[in-house]
């Protein structure tokens, strides 16, 4: 069957690259003004399904469509940095009411709990804070370290693995999200975060630029 028409974004990037290749991911979000982080999604399936290729320190060129890469070798070489997004994080000596505040006004599920060093210390999910609001207990006088979810209970990911795996993470542990951390000498800090909704989007925009 014939390939799927690519996205709109999608296309400006191929011509961009077909017309000034090799060329930095960088220099393709400044033509069309958006930021690299917006981008990197759209890069990185266009790298894996074949219409782009991409070297270090060199950039992106037009590669055609490579015919002999599947749809299921592309998803195995997606990795977390390219589809990660800005974590949001709290002080465990925060107050549960402070919390649900925070959550609503970054309308996140999930909020990650980190010390000084922005080093994973725990995870507040929506049903912890909801199960804590139920009763009469004053919420300003309760720290989230108290309901949190602590290590090593906590799944968690690197911005190196793999996409499917985060994603049998998720489904595993009938979680949300996942945090994204990186080894330092202070702990695991956090760098990132990873939901199933960012997971779907990936896999859904790889499909669409693969030949079924």
């Amino acid at each position: 069957m014939s390939p799927i028409e690519l996205n709109k974004r999608q296309d400006m990037i191929l011509q961009i690259v077909k017309d000034n290749g090799p060329i930095t991911g960088e220099q393709i979000a400044d033509r069309l003004n958006l930021t690299r982080a917006t981008l990197r999604p759209d890069l990185a399936i266009l790298t894996m399904a074949g219409f782009l290729d991409a070297r270090p320190r060199v950039g992106y060129f037009y590669a055609g469509k490579k015919n002999s890469v599947s749809i299921t070798e592309s998803m195995m070489n997606l990795k977390v940095s390219d589809f990660q997004s800005s974590p949001v994080i709290v002080s465990e000596n925060m107050s549960v009411y402070e919390a649900i505040l925070h959550m609503f006004s970054e309308d996140v599920g999930t909020l990650f709990v980190g010390d000084k060093h922005e080093c994973l210390q725990g995870v507040l999910s929506r049903k912890d804070l909801l199960r804590t609001s139920i009763g009469s207990q004053d919420l300003n006088k309760i720290p989230v370290h108290i309901i949190m979810t602590r290590m090593p209970n906590i799944a968690y990911c690197t911005n190196e693995e793999s996409l499917i795996k985060a994603a049998n993470k998720l489904i595993e542990r009938e979680i949300d999200s996942l945090p994204v951390v990186k080894e330092t000498e202070y702990g695991p800090k956090i760098v990132g975060r990873l939901t199933k909704t960012s997971i779907t989007r990936a896999f859904i925009s790889l499909a669409e630029t693969s030949e079924l």
